[in-house]
């Protein structure tokens, strides 16, 4: 949950990591260092507490020097954060330093045999364990870096993307990834390395993806080489960064989240672009049709997600049983790795995640797939560890999302669910021709009305003024809107830290009732048309224990329009298209009362953009 960059070739190393190191910010932002020899060979590491620019800031007077170079900025697993326990750490002899980003599970262990052979410990973390080991390797075998890394990587149980410089070999990084994603991007002469993408393109549009298990030795002289930790060559195709520079700057607006908000609408357009013909006649998945007989016949689908993409995920269940009468589960994927599932042939996994890493979503395609099960993924990240561990799949195609709330890949995921689910019911012939053209123009006509949604947003930004003061939140919904109900209350906690909880709105009864008074705001999406009055009954109860109701309703609605204390109308659509109109007020709510209350919203306490650690 850590970002990582490294630089090797002709230019100053530092600027390139600075600006690398704000790019990947997103991942973690609670330290951060850097590491560079210099031509007298010096191996300088310098490091802050708090974001890169304290980092910057600090460097202001040091010797920065150096065309080598490796950076971090970190979200802490193990130890606080504080300048001792910040990367890159280095070894007792001061020779080596080493950025990291995963968990070393048996650190520990580790540390108690390198304390017994003298090994000296500054910090809590698991990583200065791996550059001592590194080291301990290095001196016992009087062996050159790549082989200790060899041996040091082949005693650690866990996750890791590393980089290692050696200030005796000022022309080389050596770097390693297990279950923890590593780009490597390729320059005239010189070589890039990032968690992602996104601290590359301004530099290169080549780029390798290291697979796990996979050494890369990268040298100013001799390039760039790729082994197994066992030593045996590797050759990888070099892809192609398909990512415009502007679409990682904020283009005006004041946080990365609202950008992303308001970008949805041309997200979804591009989502579905290819998809569906300007006609609306014809819906087309080539992973449907290159996989029909996995994915029409299959006995139940079982979706697979964590956090917002899960919310996506019972969306997608809905939808799915809906159009394509196929019953359909959602689970946790930190759940479902350790319940034992009853899972194989004839199962479809679908595995939901925007940056295509999260730890807990790959452990369980890993666990689906030595299973027999078939497994689609649906990510955001082009070349990401899910797209190439699963067997087939679909990109959601909404651009980069930097803000750590996710909102535009939200509404990506729910639009690919949705196409999925009518291109498989079309092909299972549990929807008719008329009904599947109905649909899709309906939902060619959302990207439109989710702008006239955002058309509102200084109302609702007015509104939430109000709320600024809440405590408590409550979120209600039913059917296609519980999810929405649930995404809405994460959203608000996530950026506000106010504390929030979705529920189906029947449930409400069954419990949280006890908690709405004057001082508990109640936002309720009551745009269902066949379960209207149940809702109306609920919104009811709310009134008659003094709860201050927002309501999220279809523009005309002049019987909860009345009853509430503040309303936010949305365009008549499908029923089965409000989640994706009905969550935009809610992430503009979410925003506009975190912004009131002075807070980080694109980075938020506690939280990391990709969740590459369990």
């Amino acid at each position: 949950m850590c970002g990582i960059v490294g630089y090797i070739g002709m230019q100053e190393a530092c600027p390139i990591l600075i600006k690398g190191l704000r790019r990947l910010e997103y991942r973690g932002y609670d330290s951060a260092g850097v590491s560079m020899i210099n031509e007298k060979g010096e191996l300088n590491v310098f490091k802050a507490k708090g974001k890169v620019d304290d980092l910057e800031a600090f460097l202001s007077d040091k010797d920065i020097s150096g065309t080598i170079g490796i950076a971090h900025t970190r979200w802490a697993t193990h130890g606080i954060p504080c300048r001792e326990n910040a990367h890159p750490h280095f070894s007792s002899s001061g020779t080596l330093s080493l950025i990291h980003n995963g968990i070393i599970e048996n650190y520990a262990t580790l540390k108690e045999r390198l304390i017994e052979k003298g090994f000296t410990f500054v910090s809590d973390t698991d990583t200065e364990v791996l550059v001592q080991l590194i080291e301990y390797y290095k001196l016992e075998y009087k062996s050159d870096l790549l082989s200790a890394v060899q041996r040091a990587l082949a005693q650690v149980i866990g996750a890791y993307a590393i980089a290692v410089l050696d200030k005796n070999n000022p022309d080389e990084i050596i770097a390693a990834r297990k279950a923890s994603p590593l780009a490597i991007g390729l320059g005239e002469g010189e070589y890039f390395l990032a968690s992602d993408a996104t601290p590359l393109v301004e530099y290169t549009h080549k780029v390798i993806y290291l697979d796990d298990d996979e050494i890369a030795v990268i040298n100013r002289n001799s390039g760039l080489q790729i082994i197994t930790l066992q030593g045996q060559a590797v050759n990888h195709e070099v892809s192609e960064i398909n990512l415009d520079l502007g679409a990682i700057e904020k283009g005006g607006y004041e946080h990365f989240m609202l950008k992303e908000i308001f970008e949805q609408p041309d997200c979804l357009v591009n989502c579905m672009r290819g998809r569906i013909n300007p006609e609306g006649t014809i819906v087309r998945f080539s992973s449907v049709i290159d996989n029909a007989e996995q994915l029409l016949n299959a006995r139940r689908y079982i979706i697979v997600a964590c956090g917002t993409s899960w919310h996506a995920g019972l969306i997608g269940k809905t939808l799915i049983e809906n159009f394509c009468r196929i019953p359909v589960e959602v689970a946790y994927a930190s759940e479902f790795r350790y319940s034992n599932p009853v899972i194989g042939n004839g199962d479809v996994v679908i595995a939901i995640s925007q940056s295509g890493e999260t730890a807990d979503t790959l452990a369980a395609i890993e666990l689906a797939r030595s299973r027999g099960a078939f497994v689609y993924g649906i990510v955001n990240s082009v070349g990401s560890s899910i797209a190439r561990n699963t067997q087939t799949g679909s990109y959601i195609h909404v651009g980069p999302e930097i803000g750590v709330a996710s909102t535009k890949a939200f509404t990506g995921q729910v639009t690919v669910l949705t196409m999925l689910a009518l291109c498989i019911a079309k092909e299972r012939n549990t929807i008719t021709q008329a009904e599947l053209e109905e649909a899709l123009g309906e939902l060619l006509a959302i990207p439109g009305k989710m702008a006239e949604v955002l058309s509102q947003n200084d109302a609702i930004a007015s509104l939430s003024r109000t709320f600024t003061y809440a405590q408590n939140f409550i979120y209600l919904g039913r059917g296609y809107n519980y999810p929405v109900a649930l995404e809405g209350a994460l959203k608000l906690k996530e950026i506000s830290y106010i504390h929030a909880e979705g529920y189906p709105a029947a449930e409400m009864k069954h419990g949280p009732i006890a908690l709405v008074d004057a001082e508990m705001p109640v936002v309720v999406v009551a745009t269902n048309k066949l379960l209207y009055d149940k809702v109306l009954s609920n919104i009811q109860e709310i009134k008659a224990r003094q709860g201050k109701v927002i309501a999220i309703v279809v523009k005309g609605d002049d019987t909860i329009s009345k009853l509430v204390d503040y309303v936010i109308e949305l365009p008549e659509t499908a029923e089965f298209l409000y989640p994706l109109l009905a969550s935009v007020p809610l992430q503009l709510l979410a925003y506009h009362i975190a912004v009131c209350k002075g807070k980080n919203v694109d980075q938020p306490r506690n939280l990391a953009k990709s969740v590459t650690v369990e």
